[in-house]
């Protein structure tokens, strides 16, 4: 192969990858598999399995859904503006998705918080129910989303939420002091 097709078909890649396809109710037909799973047919092409990410997560949960292929070395097909332009139908298997992939209970009350070499073991009831879990005390395992709200991941990156810290009591923002 000569290097001016190596060149050209590297740029035709980049140009593949680069590209902004935005997924509309009306070019886009996403459907359930047997297994649960999503699979999407758009622009001539079928995708047995999809998989659906927020690009914003925390600022637009419901906007720029990007829609990808589930290979380890994935590539988006397209993205979907915002959910609420999609189907009914489709806005409920695209919402199912999203939550199974970010799964995050909500922590309602600190039970306890224990620190021992390096780690911080908590005890918390969620929105979920009781949990305990682990974080590493030298990493970045507590972020702050905003002035109240806080992003936790365990070591087994787990996510949980505290949405509003000053809602917690006097004595469970305390526990939190440590990490804040």
């Amino acid at each position: 192969m000569s290097e001016n097709a190596t060149i050209s078909q590297m740029e035709k890649e980049v140009q593949e990858m680069t590209a902004l396809r935005y997924l509309t109710k009306e070019n886009a037909v996403f459907s359930r598999t047997e297994g649960g799973f999503l699979s999407l047919e758009y622009n001539g092409q079928f995708w047995n399995r999809v998989q659906v990410i927020r690009l914003f997560p925390f600022t637009e949960p419901e906007k720029f859904i990007s829609i990808r292929t589930v290979e380890e070395r994935s590539r988006e097909i397209g993205v979907v503006k915002d959910l609420k332009d999609m189907e009914k139908e489709t806005r409920k298997m695209l919402s199912e998705q999203l939550n199974l992939h970010y799964f995050t209970p909500v922590i309602e009350k600190i039970l306890d918080i224990k620190d021992e070499y390096g780690y911080a073991y908590f005890h918390v009831m969620t929105d979920r129910g009781e949990c305990r879990f682990t974080i590493n005390m030298g990493s970045n395992a507590v972020v702050r989303l905003s002035d109240s709200r806080l992003l936790i991941t365990d070591l087994d990156e787990n996510r949980f939420e505290i949405r509003d810290v000053f809602a917690l009591t006097q004595k469970e923002q305390r526990k939190l002091d440590l990490f804040l």
